[in-house]
């Protein structure tokens, strides 16, 4: 069995359970560099690998766009300035997932799929994923999702093709269910999205919590494209919880206002789909307190990337983030896709999904790397590379899953804004 080590970024350790294997979460990662190899390689042949994008330009997790992208931009310009060495250069095809509501993957990934591309990176949003993953699949198309959760893509039958440097809600779910029993929490309720991410999570937060001690009163569910919560916010309310967890997309914007009017806002707990730096949007103190979830190392864990990233989009004249949730494991899936056709010495999807593994560590016998141009320098030396990348080792399992990640937890200030906790 593929053991998963869990990193849970913050003050003080936290245990988590996956598979009934105590895992003891530490505050970060420490990722191994290499030397280039063989200067005089030369590269394996001309290719070009298109990628498309699904990503949420619209919809409830609009939101994550523009990190997501701004991590596969700032990939694909690393790729393409070491093409001249590798002969492989890269073509980035972007287009919007929408939700479940708009639909706009309907006409998106046929029309990415009319591109020929060999990858599609997305959705952000596992319910959406789960739209179209035949389709992708079904095609000879990877699809390769930075930010999908749900432990429903672990068992799917993908032909081989799924992928994603997220890892899934088993891990989130506990760490997020611990954390609320850690706090002196016995009863909680909570307000869950009814897709495979919402219930998803959710299940595996009570799991957690049932198991420390604690008791979940109410979890009413709400659908994607509901714009009132007066009903799942009384029956939370009515039952009395002493800590709420808000399990929802952008949604929580509206459902915020009128649970911390009745409730106290230290004892509100986000997730992954719903963390993000409100600002101004809430008067200030609002949200002082309140905690919440990410899959991935925090940004101050990653102030490295983070600000490269930054300087990236300020000479390309592009918009500042105001979000980075998911930029690193957009920039990381870039680079192992791109790593992964350069070992094949192909951009067939097939080709490229069978090396992918391998360039992750997965196969165990890789040389370790942290950046595009060092792995490949491995590859074309004919050597294996092993990709750590900025949001953690990944090392993918046979399944596509990683199986090595991090769980930041966080927390609010008066400003609405979260900081590591």
């Amino acid at each position: 069995m593929t053991s998963t080590k869990a990193h849970a970024i913050r003050s003080r350790s936290l245990k988590a359970s996956i598979g009934g294997v105590a895992i003891l979460a530490t505050t970060a990662l420490v990722l191994s560099g290499c030397a280039p190899t063989d200067e005089g390689s030369t590269p394996a042949g001309d290719l070009t690998l298109k990628i498309g994008t699904a990503l949420p330009q619209t919809g409830n997790l609009a939101f994550l766009g523009p990190p997501e992208e701004a991590g596969v931009a700032y990939a694909a310009s690393q790729v393409s300035a070491y093409a001249e060495t590798t002969g492989l250069s890269l073509e980035i095809v972007y287009g919007d997932s929408g939700d479940t509501d708009n639909k706009a993957y309907e006409t998106e990934i046929p029309r990415l799929l009319g591109e020929d591309v060999s990858a599609i990176l997305g959705a952000a949003s596992s319910g959406v994923s789960l739209q179209f993953i035949d389709q992708v699949t079904g095609a000879g198309v990877i699809q390769f999702s930075p930010a999908n959760t749900s432990d429903a893509f672990s068992t799917y039958d993908d032909n081989g093709l799924y992928f994603r440097t997220a890892p899934s809600d088993v891990l989130q779910g506990e760490v997020l269910g611990n954390l609320i029993a850690e706090d002196g929490n016995q009863t909680l309720g909570m307000i869950v999205l009814n897709d495979s991410y919402g219930t998803g999570l959710a299940k595996y937060v009570t799991e957690a919590f049932e198991a420390a001690g604690g008791e979940v009163v109410a979890a009413p569910t709400y659908n994607t494209g509901d714009t009132t919560f007066d009903a799942q916010i009384s029956e939370v309310l009515a039952a009395d919880p002493d800590a709420i967890a808000l399990i929802t997309f952008a949604e929580v914007s509206t459902i915020i206002p009128n649970v911390v009017s009745d409730f106290p806002a230290e004892k509100l707990y986000f997730v992954d789909g719903n963390l993000a730096n409100f600002g101004d949007e809430f008067a200030a103190g609002t949200l002082t307190g309140a905690k919440g979830t990410l899959p991935g190392l925090s940004v101050d864990t990653l102030g490295d990337f983070t600000s490269a990233l930054d300087a990236f989009l300020a000479e390309e004249g592009s918009d500042a983030l105001d979000e980075y949730s998911y930029a690193a494991e957009s920039y990381d899936a870039v680079i192992l896709l791109s790593l992964a056709a350069l070992a094949a010495g192909s951009t067939e999807g097939a080709d490229v999904a069978a090396k992918l593994q391998e360039v992750s560590g997965g196969s165990g016998d890789g040389e370790k790397c942290t950046t595009f141009e060092a792995c490949a320098d491995i590859i074309l030396g004919g050597g294996v590379a092993d990709y750590d990348g900025v949001s953690g080792p990944i090392t993918f399992d046979e399944v596509g899953d990683p199986t090595e990640a991090s769980i930041g937890i966080y927390i609010y200030g008066d400003d609405n804004t979260y900081t590591a906790y």
